[in-house]
């Protein structure tokens, strides 16, 4: 029995809850679930206490309360729905409120209906956020207290004490302001570390050097222009290219020089490309190019363009300038082809350039 009523529970939680998801979603939808398992079970335990002392008025109120609280949760079984976890946590909020007001203005069981009114904060800063929160607490709270201290009592269906209204008023406000701090401190810490999850995956993603993705980096790259050229029939073609005699420049300038070089390479290799291109380190003085929508004669084209531009240029460190060349291999990804049989394909062609004398591009296709 315990083991059955854990699995409900579980499953009652989760639902709507997937892989797929980002993690806000699936907490979002996790927190709905619970405030509605926990609103409609004590909205309909109180509902039934109310029917009993033959209140029906409030046990109808407290019901009806009680299916829209359950029904909050249902929806997330309609598949043709999208963002449901938002349609959901309106629908709890609304019905909150709702019935937080008719408690002010009826007094609930002996008057202390107005006492729930503290749940309020917790829900709309959850829900809502730190701001849009602060709008439906605000909104909430002056009509409670339009309704607390509009002239004899008109807009009430019991009379509450001045200094039970005043210090409803004043402890609700400040339980607001509790929840209000807490909600700030919670949002400037997921941020915090929303942004030292960003900059640690960027770091795993490039090259602390050039700045360029790395190999973990380009492999997303790759993969999704590989799918979207397969998918859409469209070409794609990957270019290596290796610093020639790059040992040279280290042992005759030194490692700083060399990394100097390294990152001016890259920059040179950035303004060169074409806004869909991309480059990264692949290795050591290695480079890999991702040209998609590019077959292998406009990847010839392109990879002795940048090559041309390459050993026109001069590289410069403290009074060290340098010239270097490019040994290059391309190849154009056909259909039968993966990912890395056409970089070890470009990688063979690198190194047929290297064989016949360096600064030059391998194959050279006919157009």
């Amino acid at each position: 029995m315990i083991q059955w009523l854990k699995q409900w529970l579980v499953k009652f939680l989760n639902l709507g809850v997937s892989e797929d998801k980002d993690q806000e979603v699936n907490q979002q939808l996790f927190v709905s679930n619970l405030f509605s398992m926990i609103g409609y079970s004590i909205t309909l335990l109180l509902s039934i206490s109310a029917a009993f002392r033959e209140n029906h008025v409030l046990a109808v109120s407290l019901f009806i309360a009680a299916l829209l609280f359950f029904i909050s949760h249902q929806i997330h079984r309609i598949k043709s729905l999208k963002n449901t976890y938002k349609i959901s946590r309106k629908i709890i909020l609304l019905s909150l409120l709702v019935l937080m007001l008719y408690l002010v203005y009826t007094g609930g069981h002996h008057q202390t209906g107005p006492l729930w009114i503290y749940i309020v904060p917790p829900v709309a800063f959850f829900f809502g956020g730190m701001r849009r929160g602060l709008t439906n607490i605000g909104i909430f709270i002056i009509i409670v207290a339009v309704m607390l201290f509009y002239p004899n009592d008109a807009l009430l269906q019991v009379s509450y004490t001045y200094e039970f209204k005043s210090r409803l008023i004043y402890s609700f406000l400040t339980v607001t302001l509790l929840f209000g701090f807490y909600e700030y401190s919670r949002q400037k810490t997921y941020l915090y570390i929303q942004q030292l999850s960003q900059e640690f995956e960027k770091q795993a993603m490039h090259d602390p050097l050039t700045h360029l993705p790395n190999r973990r980096g380009m492999r997303e790259h790759l993969e999704y222009e590989h799918k979207r050229s397969l998918r859409n029939r469209v070409d794609m073609s990957v270019l290596l290219c290796d610093i020639d005699h790059f040992k040279k420049i280290n042992d005759q300038y030194g490692h700083e020089t060399g990394d100097k070089v390294l990152e001016q390479l890259a920059e040179l290799f950035t303004k060169s490309l074409r806004s869909q291109d991309k480059v990264s380190r692949w290795g050591g003085e290695e480079f890999l190019f991702l040209l998609p929508e590019t077959n292998g004669f406009e990847a010839y084209t392109l990879a002795e363009k940048v090559r041309k531009i390459v050993k026109a240029h001069e590289f410069k460190h403290l009074d060290n300038t340098i010239s270097l060349t490019l040994s290059i291999g391309i190849k154009e990804i056909e259909s039968d082809l993966t990912i890395d049989k056409a970089i070890n394909l470009a990688d063979h062609f690198l190194y047929q350039a290297k064989e016949n004398g360096r600064d030059m591009t391998m194959p050279c296709p006919s157009k």
